[in-house]
């Protein structure tokens, strides 16, 4: 018995040990709490996405970015790298532009974010525009 309990002593020793150093150096659990806003924000990043996504589809839009040199899959990249609070600005801006000159402004807002875009070097599309940098 007395042999058992050294045994059992020793072997729970390195379990300890073992255990001890395993919490210590494994990468601490991080969780948050998400708030409502959090992802209403998203979910409405996404409809604001793909709306503009939708809108890239009309045939009106398309020709006045091909007369601008501008690709579709440039747009439609640019789109999915946009913040949800640019998005929402984005929208903003749609909903309040006249009615028959949404195509103008979207591709005139296009152009203004590719120019911005340019100068904070994260893209090259035009290659008149300089960094500011």
């Amino acid at each position: 018995m007395s042999a058992m309990r050294s045994y059992l002593r020793q072997i729970s020793f390195f379990v300890v040990m073992a255990v001890a150093l395993a919490t210590t150096w494994s990468a601490p659990a991080v969780s948050a709490v998400v708030g409502t806003g959090d992802v209403l924000t998203e979910q409405r990043a996404e409809v604001d996405r793909q709306s503009l996504m939708n809108m890239l589809e009309r045939k009106d839009v398309q020709q006045t970015l091909s007369t601008m040199g501008v690709e579709k899959s440039e747009v439609e990249s640019r789109i999915q790298s946009l913040t949800p609070s640019e998005l929402a600005d984005f929208n903003d801006q749609l909903a309040d532009a006249p009615v028959g000159q949404d195509v103008v402004g979207v591709v005139v807002l296009f152009l203004l974010v590719f120019i911005i875009t340019d100068m904070l070097c994260a893209t090259n599309i035009f290659s008149f525009i300089n960094c500011i940098n």
